[in-house]
């Protein structure tokens, strides 16, 4: 049974976090939970072919509860309404593909790592994820997944093509705001804040890695001279995931692991085992079973070394002596983690966090992670967080301070304040503008079907091709 609808409905669920306020935010996980819970839709419906592609019914449906729920049920739309942005969709992917843009594994891989990466974060688990939303493994889910990405990149692609000389100038952006502000539509901006950080990492202690190192080289002799490593995986591995797969993983070059793994994967030939190599997740080794193509099937076996509390509370009480020292003035935040944060991606940028959703340094309050909102909500510009521990889903733990660099309230859009915000806006509407028409265009030399459930459906474009 094709799970498309399913897919559609909780692959997109955070591609506009930026616009879900933090009431929604607190209630990502119960919602992911509720969209399994909805009413069954119908897989197989064709509603509409255009050209290669085919929207189907619980493509329409999926969406629907998509706009649901990042709205909290305020916004609603009918389904003739939703069909049209599906084809507006399908007439970008058909035609990307036409005109010859390519989106590799790699690109979808990574954006199918960042959305699973968000439901196990919600949910707890790869295993809770994939039977929340009806898949047998992790791998079916990814598989359905990147068919979903690949689309979404081609559409992104092929709408980059279109608008890439798209401009708006000064004056464009002086009207766009009047326009705004004569029919009272000015946008509301939330509050808006730059955070830098300092991480210190919890790391065991030389001797607790070189008895895991120990424990792995003894297992991998014990393979070698016979034993089962499908058996020694069972019974030692600590990856979550040993229980259903037994530590067995396929995958190619393109596949959405670690860079250390696939390097050890692609370095042995069949039927050798690696040595001990390290990973954000700890040390391993692998075997590779079978060599199909430009596919392989490994099985691993994963170890953690533990950490002493001791070791903690050094670390603790390291960052706590370099927060005093800064609120003393014996040194700026930007000196402190210069010579001592150990995240390498901040440590470059003086600190700052960088927004994932827009790849810049400004977050909206409102809608940051609940966790760390709570953290940083009260805080006056210049001011530092607690000394606090945090943990990746990896089991990399560290203590942080964060420094609120910088806070803006909200605030009605102004032109002098707001003016860049004010331009994007412009010029997103005259990129949609020149899609729009690009679309009016093409729909005229383009196969399109529409099923007669939805006939008589009163579309902004002419999709019926009526003279």
């Amino acid at each position: 049974m094709k799970m498309i609808g399913r897919v559609l409905m909780i692959a997109v669920l955070i591609s506009s976090q930026a616009m879900v306020s933090q009431e929604t935010r607190e209630k990502d996980s119960v919602k992911l939970k509720e969209v399994n819970s909805q009413p069954k839709i119908k897989l197989d419906g064709v509603a509409t072919v255009v050209g290669k592609n085919i929207v189907l019914d619980s493509e329409i449906e999926g969406y629907k509860q998509q706009l649901l729920q990042q709205s909290e049920g305020k916004v609603e739309i009918s389904d003739c309404d939703m069909l049209e942005q599906i084809m507006d969709r399908k007439l970008l992917s058909h035609h990307a593909v036409v005109d010859s843009l390519i989106v590799t594994d790699a690109e979808a891989n990574s954006r199918v790592d960042r959305k699973l990466s968000y439901f196990m974060q919600q949910l707890g688990s790869e295993e809770k994820v994939y039977k929340y939303y009806g898949f047998n493994s992790m791998a079916d889910m990814r598989k359905d997944f990147i068919e979903v990405e690949k689309e979404a990149v081609l559409i992104e692609k092929m709408q980059a093509t279109l608008t890439e000389k798209v401009d708006v100038t000064p004056e464009e952006v002086r009207s766009y705001y009047k326009s705004l502000e004569e029919k009272g539509n000015l946008p509301e901006f939330g509050a808006e804040i730059e955070l830098s950080q300092i991480v210190l990492k919890v790391m065991p202690s030389e001797e607790e890695v070189q008895k895991v190192l120990d424990k792995l080289n003894g297992i991998k002799k014990e393979v070698e001279d016979g034993a089962s490593f499908t058996m020694k995986a069972i019974l030692y591995s600590e990856d979550p995931g040993v229980t259903n797969n037994k530590g067995f993983y396929s995958m190619n070059r393109e596949s959405g692991f670690v860079k250390e793994f696939k390097e050890a994967a692609f370095s042995i030939d069949e039927g050798e085992i690696t040595e001990p190599f390290k990973s954000q997740f700890g040390y391993h080794i692998l075997t590779v079973e079978k060599v199909k193509g430009k596919q392989r099937d490994t099985r691993h076996l994963l170890i953690k070394p533990k950490v002493e509390e001791f070791e903690k509370l050094k670390v603790k009480d390291t960052i706590s002596k370099l927060r005093k020292d800064i609120l003393t003035y014996k040194m700026t935040f930007e000196e402190a983690v210069k010579k001592y944060s150990q995240d390498k991606i901040t440590k470059s940028n003086e600190g700052l966090i960088v927004n994932p959703v827009t790849s810049d340094t400004k977050f909206e309050l409102t809608n940051m992670d609940p966790e760390l909102y709570s953290r940083i909500s009260n805080l006056k510009k210049g001011e530092i967080t607690e000394v606090f521990y945090d943990e990746t889903r990896e089991g990399e733990m560290m203590y942080k301070i964060i420094l609120m660099k910088s806070k803006t309230d909200a605030h009605i859009a102004d032109l002098d304040k707001d003016y860049v915000k004010i331009q994007n806006l412009a010029l997103q509407k005259k990129k949609q503008e020149t899609i729009d028409k690009w679309a009016k265009d093409k729909i005229k030399d383009t196969y399109i079907k529409i099923n007669n459930e939805y006939g008589k459906c009163v579309f902004k474009n002419n999709w019926a091709k009526v003279n």
